[in-house]
């Protein structure tokens, strides 16, 4: 079958006929959503190489266990589960899990003015990595990459309240933090009256 002829095939059908030999059909499926599994895997790894391990890992995994997909949910939802669990696995053993606390918010590294737009995207990914994991996953679906709730529920195995609730304490958290950083980065510049060059905390990494 010719690229553009697998590339109007629907997922499950293009599941089903890889489990059936196809040599093809897998490879379309990680052509159509590589990129968005290897991003979702970067926000909850926080590691690129970690990312890239887990994605690999996903990919394998899914293309050995095909036969076990059996339609109830859409071929993405059953990919983003493989992955998320991919990269939960490999963050586990890669370092032990810390949480947002006031010690961690503490230790925020200090930033240039000069690169604030990178600052701010390196400390949300910090804080990100900071929170408990099951915080951690639920906004890294819903929030950065518009999983809805009810599939994010889905993926995860647990109730759509459940990651209601956790996207709303991973935010107050992550406001909190990056609160708290920019209000020591104020408190730091204007308490300097030396002359002396002032260093400006920047966001929480």
């Amino acid at each position: 079958m010719t690229d553009t002829a697998l590339a109007e095939v629907d997922d499950r059908l293009l599941l089903r006929r890889h489990v059936e030999g196809d040599p093809d059909a897998f490879a379309e499926i990680y052509r159509r959503h590589r990129d968005r599994m290897w991003a979702v895997a970067v926000g909850v790894c926080g590691d690129r190489e970690l990312a890239a391990e887990a994605v690999q890992e996903g990919f394998v995994s899914a293309f050995r266990r095909a036969s076990s997909y059996r339609g109830d949910s859409a071929v993405t939802t059953w990919l983003h589960r493989i992955v998320v669990n991919a990269c939960i696995d490999l963050t586990r053993r890669a370092r032990p899990s810390s949480e947002l606390t006031d010690e961690v918010i503490a230790r925020a590294p200090t930033a240039p003015d000069a690169t604030a737009g990178v600052d701010t995207r390196l400390a949300v990914h910090e804080a990100l990595r900071a929170l408990p994991e099951a915080q951690r996953l639920a906004l890294v679906l819903v929030d950065m990459h518009g999983v809805p709730v009810a599939e994010a529920a889905e993926i995860l195995e647990v109730a759509p309240g459940t990651i209601k609730s956790r996207c709303s304490r991973g935010r107050e958290a992550l406001a909190r933090a990056l609160g708290s950083t920019e209000g020591t980065s104020r408190a730091a510049g204007s308490s300097d009256t030396s002359g002396h060059s002032q260093t400006k905390g920047g966001g929480h990494d």
